[in-house]
């Protein structure tokens, strides 16, 4: 069974509105000339399961779909969980609480990021290409090259470059090769470059094999823009053998407030957390509360807790908490996340004025102070990095995990 909670508002009958999901979205009704089918369609209808009214006067109803109303995917579940009804009035989703086999299973997830990146025992960084867009796909090696021998884990584009005349994709992807392999002489390891997938929908699974090709060891992909099912098809192709790595834009049009207080929509969970979960994702990006977007700590920490939730059968889901992160929050980031988390940061590194390598380093030395007890400020740190970044971006400690 597929359980399904949904909020509506003081005022609305939830009870009422709960046995029309049941109804509406799953068989509907029927006349005497299907009277003989009788056991056959109840069979596709949902159940209410629970209805209560909260304290500040909403309701949450719990409604139980049966598994066999969908093709295991996650567009013919939202399909049947809120379809047309989310055109019915105020009603949020709340919770989705699949089978463990539902979906589609990440290839990699925590332990094959740690596996590939050869770290086991602290948080990864990585690094977002900056300027976003304007830059040539020699620019981007040169950038790489910087944070690559700095020691930088991983490195993404931006999401809002796609194959430009400008830099394509896979002029990208080559240039940036050619620094992987040189870095790796130096530092023992391979930099993971997710570089940004992008296109029409029917040629995204060739267009990825292409990158991985010539050269890509990992991909970043606009998972809500382009779609679920598109994710689902990348995890489930056996020739793409790299992360994906799900970027959240477009969220907002979809969840509303950060703080889950909107009537209407998905929440950030469902849908940076549990949807992701079972469409193959091995880690989700979605806005830190710390950062620069107003995101609420609960909103982030529950998207968290999804992702992280131990299965028998599917690997743990990376968290990247982002937009904002500077070494001066690290703190705070490893006393709310521990070590399975990706710090990742675009102009903390990109625009540190030492420039890019210096970002790097602050970063490891930020890790360093936090870990050893000390306090990130600028006047009682000794790395000189760190201390620039301090300067220009703030610093804050509330204890080491």
């Amino acid at each position: 069974m597929i359980e399904v909670t949904y909020r509506f508002p003081a005022g609305v009958n939830a009870a009422k509105q709960a046995e029309i999901i049941a109804v509406g979205q799953t068989a509907g009704s029927w006349g005497a000339q299907f009277a003989h089918r009788e056991a056959e369609l109840r069979a596709h209808l949902a159940e209410v399961l629970a209805v209560v009214e909260q304290d500040d006067g909403t309701s949450l109803a719990r409604v139980g779909f049966p598994e066999h109303n969908t093709e295991g995917d996650i567009g013919t579940l939202l399909t049947m969980i809120f379809g047309k009804y989310s055109l019915a009035g105020p009603a949020r989703i709340v919770d989705v609480q699949l089978p463990e086999t539902y979906g589609t299973r990440p290839k990699f997830g925590i332990e094959g990021l740690r596996r590939l990146t050869r770290i086991a025992d602290r948080p990864l960084f990585m690094g977002i290409f900056k300027p976003a867009l304007g830059l040539s796909a020699q620019d981007h090696a040169e950038l790489l090259r910087d944070v690559a021998l700095a020691g930088l884990d991983l490195i993404k584009d931006d999401e809002i470059l796609g194959n430009l005349d400008g830099a394509p994709t896979l002029h990208r992807v080559r240039a940036c090769r050619a620094v992987i392999d040189e870095a790796r002489q130096t530092t023992g390891r391979d930099i993971l470059y997710a570089v940004n997938l992008t296109g029409r929908a029917d040629q995204l699974n060739a267009r990825a094999r292409e990158l991985i090709d010539k050269g890509a060891n990992a991909l970043l992909f606009n998972a809500l823009v382009y779609g679920y099912p598109a994710l689902e098809a990348l995890a489930a192709d056996q020739s793409i053998e790299v992360p994906i790595f799900a970027h959240p834009a477009l969220a907002g049009a979809l969840g509303g407030a950060a703080d889950g207080s909107s009537p209407y929509g998905i929440d950030y969970a469902v849908l940076l957390g549990t949807l992701m979960r079972h469409v193959g994702a091995d880690a989700v990006l979605y806005p830190a509360h710390y950062g620069s977007l107003p995101f609420a700590a609960a909103t982030e920490f529950r998207i968290r807790d999804v992702l992280r939730a131990p299965r028998e059968r599917s690997s743990a889901v990376m968290p990247v908490p982002s937009a904002g992160i500077h070494p001066g929050v690290l703190g705070r980031v490893l006393h709310d996340y521990g070590d399975d988390v990706v710090l990742n940061a675009g102009g903390a590194i990109f625009d540190h004025p030492q420039g890019p390598a210096a970002g790097v380093r602050a970063f490891f030395a930020a890790l360093e102070v936090v870990r050893g007890g000390g306090v990130l400020r600028e006047d009682e740190v000794n790395d000189e990095a760190l201390r620039v970044a301090l300067r220009k971006w703030g610093g804050e400690h509330r204890g080491a995990a």
